[in-house]
């Protein structure tokens, strides 16, 4: 390896080509700016590479699977002679997606004028970076940076991910066949999507939460409706249980895990798939040669405008203070390469929405009904069940409701919150809704599709102004 003398010299580099990094470098691009993007692996990130994209085309398929059940009683005759699942061809499927996704980012990132690098940086100073090109090495000099490097899986010391026996939401999602018995440790939302999906497809799931329910991230009212599901669909679930130690001994994992109710335990299956959390990918970058600052557990602080301690030097996505989705990245990018350019911009919205991808599926935005109690809000709230709606019984999805949580002084709306069939589409109407301040006569005053779902939120509305239609109002 040789260190060149002269560095090439940009406006901006940005170090991550993930829906945060490439959104900021297009955006850069279109502001005229000079921009170099670095990427180790491929664009898109773990997003649509290894998580988001194909974890989100694996519960599909598992969903389409699992309604042929039903199939009969609406009139349609499946054979149950040949096995209807192939992983394999499910795999070339996925990979299709992914590459197309990927193509369409590098034409983006070439028809806007930035520069790609393929290649693993590392910070050397305040104002220069060198990059690891398949054994050269490049040295740039910016203006400004932009972190957007992601997070990965946090993997206990006890456990190694060997992508045969035990797997992180990444490999899990490589398989060409599906395990017959596979123990989930994490019941958060990655572990309930990817134990839902692989339980549709046949395997036999366990599922292990240290925590006494799972999903404890989500309000109770929305979660109970995924463990009714949950139950239903035959999957073990263990809470308030911690894994220990893992062994593997003739072709199967062997999972000691104890809890105060069972005691110790030995939990036996052909895979194992580690949920657990994710890390900051903070700490092979180089941050110690500049004056870049980050947290214990490894989050670079930020501002409002995306700012490091050192201001020339931006962090947006999952390496940042807050939830790790995807869509905060990308709007954090956005606002970094604006700021970068002189405009005023600014990530200053406190409606991120969330969405688990579980059966029914949850989504949310604003406010709980305990969040806004406590903040001081006297409150109502309108809830509309998908059993009285005429789509959702239709289409054989009756689980779940729509809620809106609504400020009984002023009638604002504080918060929208929905578990059922397509909560992840539903949930736009209350991001928009509340970033425009919105009462809740607004939605219940606006004319809804029928027959759809959307009529959830008019329901919901019109119930906590006590006028709801298609259920009785209390």
């Amino acid at each position: 390896m040789v260190v060149g003398e002269v560095a090439v010299e940009t406006d901006v580099v940005v170090i991550g080509g993930g829906p945060g990094g490439y959104a900021a470098a297009i955006r850069l691009g279109q502001l005229g700016k000079s921009v170099i993007l670095i990427e180790k692996e491929k664009l898109g990130g773990v997003c649509l590479n290894k998580g988001c994209i194909p974890s989100k085309a694996l519960i599909h398929t598992a969903e389409q699977l699992h309604k042929l059940n039903d199939a009969e009683k609406m009139g349609i005759r499946i054979s149950k002679d040949v096995n209807p699942f192939d992983m394999g061809v499910w795999q070339e499927w996925k990979e299709g997606i992914v590459s197309q996704l990927n193509k369409g980012i590098a034409q983006l990132c070439e028809k806007n004028g930035v520069t790609v690098i393929k290649g693993e940086a590392s910070f050397l100073s305040n104002e220069r970076i060198g990059v690891e090109t398949g054994g050269d090495f490049e040295t740039y000099k910016f203006d400004q940076a932009i972190i957007a490097t992601g997070s990965r899986p946090f993997i206990p010391s006890f456990l190694e991910v060997d992508g045969v026996y035990i797997l992180d939401s990444s490999t899990a999602l490589e398989l060409t066949e599906i395990p017959s018995e596979l123990s989930i440790v994490g019941g958060g939302y990655i572990g309930i999507e990817m134990g839902i999906a692989f339980t549709k497809l046949g395997s036999n799931v366990t599922i292990i939460e240290l925590s006494e329910r799972i999903l404890p991230q989500v309000a109770s009212g929305l979660s109970k409706e995924v463990i009714r599901k949950v139950n239903k669909l035959g999957i073990n679930i263990k809470t308030l249980t911690k894994v220990t130690q893992a062994n593997i001994e003739g072709g199967k994992v062997h999972l000691h895990a104890f809890s105060k109710e069972q005691g110790e335990e030995i939990i036996e299956s052909d895979k194992v798939l580690i949920t657990i959390g994710r890390l900051p990918n903070t700490d092979r970058i180089g941050l110690e040669q500049t004056a870049v600052t980050k947290d214990e557990k490894g989050y670079i602080s930020v501002n409002s405008e995306g700012r490091t301690t050192v201001p020339h030097i931006f962090a947006i996505g999952d390496i940042t203070s807050g939830p790790a989705l995807a869509h905060k990245a990308s709007k954090q990018g956005i606002v970094a390469a604006e700021v970068i350019s002189g405009l005023p911009s600014s990530f200053d919205s406190p409606y991120i929405p969330y969405v688990i991808f579980s059966d029914p599926q949850v989504a949310g935005v604003g406010m709980t009904a305990e969040e806004a109690k406590k903040h001081g809000h006297s409150i109502k709230i309108g809830k509309f069940p998908f059993k009285a709606n005429g789509r959702a019984l239709a289409t054989n999805e009756a689980e779940g409701f729509a809620e809106v949580i609504v400020d009984e002084d002023n009638h604002l709306l504080l918060g929208m919150h929905i578990v059922g069939p397509d909560a992840s589409n539903l949930i736009g109407e209350g991001v928009l809704s509340l970033e425009l301040a919105a009462r809740v006569e607004d939605i219940a005053l606006s004319i809804h599709p029928h027959p759809t779902l959307s009529e959830g939120w008019l329901e919901a509305a019109e119930a906590a102004l006590g006028h709801a239609i298609h259920i009785m109002n209390t």
